[in-house]
């Protein structure tokens, strides 16, 4: 019972930063409307400043927020029933999502500059962020090449996981530092009466949506990193599995997570070899993704 407990309170402490997270993402997609509705000329196409604004609303929603999502998805408790390749699909879906929100976002830049005259790829914003986008596509094609599609054999699985969880989190960490950077840029340039050093409402409202990406980057990064809210591996399916078989998520997986706990005891108490094979693939983060 005191074990219930402190899982209903786990989960209880999960949901309430799940809710915290999705509050503060969301908030930053408002106040980034906010900011180029009521502060900056709205949004166009055409090669002004409004073309330009797509920027930072498209890099908050996908880059940031969509990105974000992406990357706790797997924690969801209420997922753990669902297959684990239905999982793999929407984390890549979502991520898809951003990188296409992330590449328009870059168009409109260098459409905007381009129509006046400014250069292109002088500030370091720009160098991090295009690097940021050239990385997160190739993280994106070689999860799709290795972890979504059958192929991969899976001891090239198991060596790429940390590298890709690795990789995840370090891209993300590493846009918000660049949202950072460009939105500091952008009051600097903009703000001129009054300057940015005046700090008018417009600069405390950006000031404010700043610290919200630094909030929302600190909570995703925490239910990524916490070990106890890892999908767990679907334990009775491992230990049916055969030595030497593929230790990717099948059908036999989300039938058999729904089998009694009467049949765990049983099967937990099966070979002890063939657990530990199986385990190795865990901690490789096969099956648990972080």
């Amino acid at each position: 019972a005191a074990h219930g407990a402190r899982k209903m309170e786990d989960y209880g402490r999960f949901l309430a930063l799940l809710a915290s997270s999705l509050l503060v993402g969301f908030v930053s997609v408002i106040l980034s409307l906010v900011w180029v509705f009521h502060y900056r000329e709205g949004l166009s196409w055409d090669g002004s400043p409004a073309e330009f604004n797509w920027h930072p609303v498209l890099i908050i929603t996908g880059f940031v927020f969509i990105q974000g999502i992406a990357i706790i998805v797997y924690r969801l408790p209420w997922t753990w029933k669902c297959s684990k390749l239905l999982m793999k699909f929407i984390h890549a879906g979502l991520n898809t999502i951003a990188m296409i929100l992330a590449i328009v976002s870059m168009v409109a830049v260098f459409d905007f500059h381009n129509a006046k005259n400014i250069p292109n790829m002088y500030s370091l914003h720009s160098w991090i962020g295009l690097t940021a986008v050239i990385v997160y596509s190739l993280q994106l094609f070689l999860g799709f090449a290795v972890f979504l599609l059958p192929f991969a054999p899976v001891r090239l699985r198991v060596a790429l996981m940390p590298i890709h969880v690795y990789s995840g989190l370090t891209i993300f960490a590493t846009v918000i530092a660049t949202a950072l950077m460009g939105i500091t840029e952008k009051l600097i340039f903009a703000l001129k009466k009054p300057e940015y050093s005046a700090s008018p409402p417009e600069a405390t409202l950006v000031n404010c949506l700043g610290l919200l990406l630094v909030i929302f980057g600190s909570l995703i990064l925490w239910m990524a990193s916490r070990p106890h809210w890892k999908r767990p591996p679907a334990e009775n399916a491992k230990i049916l599995r055969p030595i030497g078989a593929t230790p990717e998520g099948t059908e036999v997986e989300s039938t058999m997570t729904n089998s009694s706990n009467a049949d765990k005891s049983d099967l937990r108490s099966n070979t002890e070899a063939a657990r530990k094979q199986n385990i190795k693939f865990d901690e490789a983060g096969q099956r648990s993704t972080m």
